[in-house]
C-alpha cells in the first residue's frame, strides 16, 4: 500500500510524537547501555542494529509501542460509514472527543490514569461485542474540588478496558489565582478525596449505579518520583455494599514533579489524625443525638411512631446525619429561577432503591449528589435533597420535610418559609407547589376551613444544612401543623453547633463535597427530530398492521409546536400562555366539515419505542393513531427541552384531522 508524500510525512510525525510521549528514546538508551554492559564489555565487539532490536523485543519495548499506536480515526470512520443507522444515533452514547488541555505551568496538577479493570466477575460470561453492536457499557465519573470528569464508555466485561487520563488541578481555595504553586505540605492539608462513581448503561439506555468510591490521592506526596500505582477495590451499593464488584488499576502522578516529597510517616500520621478527629466529632454528635431523642420521647410517648429521621444510609451503607445531604448549591447560569430548579429536579428520573427478594419493604438509600446526578435518577429523598440545596442557593429558607403521604407511605418533600410567614410545599418529583394554610381544630364547626390540595398526610421532622426540628405538636397531621419554628413547644430544635460539627464547612473528610452542575450535552433539535422520525415509522408500521394507510401532514405537525412550548412553560412557571394563537392556527388548518383531535403526553426519557408503547395504552391516543375515516391526515410533533446534567423533558403530541362522515 503506497501513501502520498504528505500522508507519509504526517504518519511519520504521529509516530515521532508517540515515541516522544512514551519516552522511547530514553528507554532505548537504557537498553543500549545495559546491553553493552552485559554482553559486549568482555569482547568490545561492534553492536549491530539486529542485536539492538532483539534486545528491545526481549524487554517488551517494541510491543509497548505497537500497543500504544492505535489508529482510532480509521476504525471510527469505517464504523460510521458501514453502520446502517444515522450518525446521530451515537451522539449521546459517545462523549465528544476531548481537546488537548492547556496546562498552566504555574499550577499544580494530579494526573489520574485509569489503566483497565479486572475481577468484574458479574460480567465473566459476557460475550465479546461484535463491531458496531450496541452493548452494555461502564462509565466512570469523577469529582474533585469543583472539577468533574467522565470517562469514555467501555463495554462491560470481566476486565473492562478503561484507558483514560484525567488532569485534576490541585489548589487551595483560600489562595487566589495569582498565588504561588502549592507545595507538598499545603497539599497534605487538602483532605478532599477524589469521588469516583461507576455507572452501567444497558442496551436500552437505562443506568445503574455500580459503585461509589472515595480515593485518597495524597499517598502520591510521599513517593520519590511523584508516581504511584494503586489497585482500587470497588464495593457494591445498597444491600451489596460489602461485596466486591471489581478492581480498577489507577496510576497517580504529580505534575510538575515535587521538589521535595514528604516521608510516608508524615502522610500516614496526617491520615490517622484526620480519621481520629472525624471519628471523635461523629461520636460526640451520636451521644448528643441519643440525648435529644430521649428528651423528644419524654414529651409524648406517641412520638416513637413519628418519622423523625436523624441519620440516613448513603449508597455505601454509611450512616450519615441527614443535614449533611443538604447544602446551598448555586447552579451558575444553568438555572435562572427557583421554579426552573424545581422543574429540573422533577425531570430527573424517579426510581426506588432496588431490593433483592420480596416482602414489600422499602430499601433505604440516600445517594450522594454525584451518584444521583451521574445516574440521572434516584428516590424521592435524593430529589428533595437536591431541590432543597438549589432553593437554599437561590437565597430561600428551605427545608426537607420527612413524613408520609396517602396510605402511610413514607415520603420526603421540600418546604420554604417566606419572610411574610407564607409556607409553601414543593413536590420534588413533579415540580408542583402548594401553599399551606393550617386548619385550626379549635375553630367552631361552622367556620369554613381551607381544603388542602397537597398529597401529604403526616410530618415528623424538617431539616436543612444548619437546622433540624422534630415535630412535637399534639398531632403530626400536616393539615393542622403550624410552622412556627421559633416556638419550641411546637418544634423541638437540635443544637446548631452540634449540626455544624458534622456538616460542612465544620466537618472534615467524612462528608463528600458537592459537585457543580454540568450543562446539558444533548442537542435539543437533533434529539427532537430523531424521536419524531422514529415515531413516524412506528405509527406507519402499526397502521399498516391494521390494514390502514398513513398520510402525514407536515404543516399540521409544525402547528403543534406552540402548544408543546406552552405546556413546558406552564410546568416551569405555572403560567399558561399562547393558547389562543394555537387554537386559531388549528382552526385555520382544519377545513369545514373536518374533525381535529390532539393528544399531548410528557416523558423524561428519549426512548421512542417505550414512549409509543405508553401512548398506545391511552384510549384517546390510540383513537388518533388508529383513526379511520375519509381524508385522514396524521401529525406528530416532538419537542425536547434540555436541562442541566443532560436531563430532559420530552413533549409529544399526536394529532389527526379527517372528514366527518355521519
Amino acid at each position: 500500500m503506497s501513501l502520498p508524500p504528505e500522508k507519509a510525512s504526517e504518519l511519520k510525525q504521529i509516530i515521532h510524537q508517540q515515541l516522544l510521549k512514551m519516552d522511547v528514546h530514553g528507554r532505548i538508551r537504557e537498553v543500549l547501555a545495559e546491553t553493552i554492559r552485559e554482553e559486549l564489555a568482555p569482547e568490545h565487539q561492534q553492536l549491530s542494529t539486529e542485536d539492538l532490536i532483539k534486545a528491545l523485543r526481549q524487554r517488551g519495548i517494541i510491543d509497548d509501542v505497537m500497543k500504544e499506536l492505535k489508529f482510532v480515526t480509521d476504525v471510527n470512520e469505517k464504523e460510521k460509514t458501514s453502520a446502517p443507522k444515522p450518525s446521530t444515533h451515537f451522539v449521546d452514547r459517545e462523549p465528544p472527543v476531548l481537546k488537548k488541555t492547556n496546562i498552566d505551568p504555574t499550577r499544580r496538577y494530579l494526573y489520574l490514569q485509569v489503566l483497565g479493570g479486572k475481577a468484574f466477575l458479574e460480567h465473566l460470561q459476557e460475550p465479546e461485542p461484535l463491531p458496531g453492536q450496541i452493548c452494555s457499557t461502564f462509565t466512570l465519573c469523577l469529582h474533585f474540588r469543583n472539577q468533574r470528569f467522565r470517562s469514555k464508555p467501555v463495554p462491560c466485561a470481566c476486565e473492562p478496558d478503561f484507558q483514560d487520563g484525567f488532569l485534576l488541578e490541585v489548589h487551595k481555595d483560600s489562595l487566589g489565582d495569582g498565588s504561588k504553586m502549592v507545595d507538598a505540605t499545603t497539599m497534605l492539608s487538602i483532605c478532599d478525596p477524589v469521588h469516583m462513581v461507576l455507572i452501567k448503561t444497558d442496551t436500552f439506555g437505562e443506568t445503574t449505579l455500580v459503585a461509589s468510591y472515595f480515593l485518597e490521592w495524597r499517598s502520591v506526596l510521599a513517593v520519590e518520583n511523584g508516581i504511584t500505582n494503586v489497585a482500587v477495590e470497588l464495593l457494591g451499593v445498597g444491600t451489596e455494599s460489602k461485596v466486591s464488584v471489581g478492581v480498577l488499576n489507577i496510576r497517580l502522578e504529580m505534575y510538575p514533579q515535587l521538589n521535595k516529597t514528604l516521608s510516608s510517616e508524615i502522610t500516614s500520621t496526617q491520615f490517622t489524625l484526620e480519621r481520629q478527629k472525624t471519628a471523635e466529632k461523629e461520636r460526640l454528635f451520636l451521644v448528643y443525638a441519643k440525648q435529644w431523642w430521649r428528651e423528644y420521647l419524654q414529651i409524648r410517648p406517641t412520638h416513637n411512631t413519628r418519622l423523625v429521621k436523624i441519620f440516613a444510609q448513603d449508597e455505601n451503607g454509611v450512616n450519615r446525619p441527614v443535614c449533611s445531604y443538604v447544602r446551598p448549591l448555586r447552579a451558575g447560569r444553568l438555572l435562572d429561577t427557583p421554579r426552573q430548579a424545581a422543574r429540573f429536579v422533577s425531570v430527573l428520573g424517579h426510581e426506588r432503591a432496588p431490593v433483592i427478594g420480596g416482602g414489600g419493604g422499602k430499601q433505604e438509600q440516600w445517594c450522594t449528589l454525584l451518584a444521583f446526578l451521574c445516574r440521572n435518577k434516584g428516590d424521592c429523598e435524593d430529589h428533595a435533597n437536591l431541590l432543597c440545596s438549589l432553593l437554599l442557593g437561590f437565597g430561600l429558607e428551605a427545608f426537607v420535610c420527612v413524613g408520609t403521604k396517602a396510605k402511610g407511605v413514607p415520603h420526603t418533600w421540600v418546604m420554604t418559609c417566606g419572610s411574610d410567614g407564607t409556607i409553601t410545599f414543593w413536590e420534588s418529583l413533579t415540580g408542583h407547589r402548594y401553599i399551606h394554610r393550617p386548619i385550626n381544630p379549635d375553630d367552631p364547626p361552622l367556620v369554613e376551613q381551607p381544603k388542602p390540595l397537597y398529597p401529604y398526610r403526616t410530618i415528623g421532622c424538617i431539616f436543612n444544612h444548619q437546622k433540624f426540628f422534630g415535630n412535637c405538636q399534639p398531632s403530626d397531621a400536616v393539615e393542622v401543623c403550624v410552622f412556627d419554628l421559633h416556638n419550641e413547644s411546637k418544634w423541638k430544635p437540635m443544637s446548631e453547633e452540634a449540626i455544624k460539627s458534622v456538616c460542612p464547612p465544620g466537618a472534615t473528610s467524612s462528608v463528600p463535597p458537592f459537585p457543580p452542575l454540568c450543562a446539558s450535552t444533548i442537542d435539543a433539535a437533533v434529539a427532537s427530530n430523531e424521536i419524531e422520525v422514529q415515531l413516524r415509522i412506528l405509527v406507519s408500521e402499526h397502521r399498516k398492521d391494521l390494514g390502514l394507510s398513513t398520510v402525514w401532514d407536515d404543516q399540521l405537525s409544525y402547528l403543534l409546536s406552540p402548544a408543546l412550548a406552552a405546556y413546558e412553560l406552564e410546568r416551569t412557571t405555572g403560567v399558561s400562555a399562547g393558547n389562543e394563537e394555537f387554537q386559531d392556527a388549528v382552526r385555520r388548518a382544519v377545513p369545514d366539515g373536518h374533525t381535529f383531535k390532539g393528544f399531548p403526553i410528557h416523558f423524561v426519557h428519549r426512548n421512542a419505542r417505550r414512549a409509543f408503547a405508553t401512548c398506545l395504552r391511552s384510549p384517546f391516543c390510540e383513537e388518533i393513531i388508529c383513526c379511520r375515516g375519509d381524508q385522514v391526515r396524521l401529525a406528530v410533533r416532538v419537542r425536547v427541552f434540555t436541562y442541566p446534567e443532560s436531563a430532559c423533558a420530552v413533549w409529544i403530541m399526536f394529532a389527526c384531522k379527517y372528514r366527518s362522515v355521519l
